[in-house]
């Protein structure tokens, strides 16, 4: 193992281009993400409600639940429902 200034050099380089393929691999993902959304669009569904049902879908349900009764008592309290 070869040491510069008192750092593993041989275990830095393997960490860094780890780190590299990761990024890649995200990078191709997202650009197929992108894709899914872009076909679901072409079939005229709204995106942007799609990528929130997405997000909705992470949270759990009681979560959820606790969110939304929230958002409607914020939503009375300024007069929009």
């Amino acid at each position: 193992m070869t040491e510069v200034g008192g750092i593993a050099a041989d275990q830095l380089v393997s960490y860094v281009e780890r780190i590299e393929r990761l990024e890649e691999e995200k990078a191709n993902l997202m650009a197929d993400i992108k894709e899914v959304y872009g076909e679901a669009k072409a079939l005229g569904y709204d995106v942007k409600i799609l990528r929130q049902i997405i997000r909705l879908r992470k949270i759990e349900e009681h979560e959820r639940s606790e969110q939304e009764q929230i958002l409607e008592v914020y939503k009375r309290a300024l007069g929009m429902s």
